[in-house]
């Protein structure tokens, strides 16, 4: 699962690394919570080349299907395994996929307080070891209600967790790499089922878990601070995780 993810990186490196025309001027988010607007990259159909371009959706997936948001559950995430058997995702995955753009996401882990008299959850900061942006695939739809407004609506597709992420949590966000992004987001010249090839768990050496404080599990938090390692980061090397 991914339920709170941050972007925090400069917009000219964030748009240098995806490839969008766009020059969109935003500030770095560090607690983006469902429902939020989210940023994310769509190519343009019919293009030579999948032109890429910035859009802003709502981060909570509503199928086309739908007559009234208020009875359907938030979709913020869709399982990479199930989803092309899925009357919600089908259309998406044939004609709206996106990539979400991240540079770090939040789990959360189950353990014993001190003095083991209480369970707590405990927050880690997910990211990629080289500081780089991460490209999360996602799906996205445009919802029309009844009276013709509008809304595009965007989900965050999931894989199983590597080894690194298994640490806190049975699920990860697919994290594509840029060599995966012209074959995710060309809708008009790649079928779904190659696409769906691309979604795999992330190699563990390419990521870090770093332990941070329970700051993050308010949303209105939203500052630098909610990063600051309460603990030395853990990765991989050698096949092995470094605890």
């Amino acid at each position: 699962m991914c339920g709170r993810y941050a972007i925090t990186l400069p917009p000219e490196a964030v748009r240098a690394y995806f490839g969008y025309r766009e020059t969109p001027n935003f500030p770095p988010r560090y607690n983006i919570a469902p429902t939020q607007p989210i940023p994310v990259v769509a190519a343009e159909p019919r293009s030579a080349g999948a032109v890429r371009h910035f859009q802003l959706m709502r981060w909570g997936f509503l199928p086309g299907f739908v007559k009234d948001p208020k009875g359907f559950p938030l979709i913020i995430n869709a399982r990479a395994e199930t989803m092309a058997d899925k009357p919600s995702y089908r259309a998406a995955l044939q004609r709206r996929r996106c990539l979400v753009i991240a540079d770090g996401f939040y789990e959360w882990r189950k353990g014993a307080a001190p003095g083991g008299r209480r369970e707590v959850s405990r927050p880690f900061l997910i990211r990629r070891v080289s500081g780089e942006p991460m490209g999360l695939a996602g799906l996205y739809e445009t919802w029309c209600d009844p009276t013709g407004g509008e809304i595009d609506t965007a989900c965050i597709i999931t894989t199983p967790a590597n080894s690194l992420a298994a640490l806190v949590h049975d699920r990860m966000p697919a994290i594509l790499e840029p060599g995966d992004f012209v074959p995710w987001l060309d809708v008009d010249g790649v079928r779904a089922a190659r696409a769906l090839a691309v979604l795999k768990p992330a190699p563990d050496a390419a990521l870090e878990l770093v332990e941070i404080g329970p700051a993050v599990n308010w949303v209105a938090n939203d500052d630098v601070r909610l990063q600051q390692p309460i603990a030395a980061p853990i990765r991989a090397a050698g096949g092995e995780l470094l605890i």
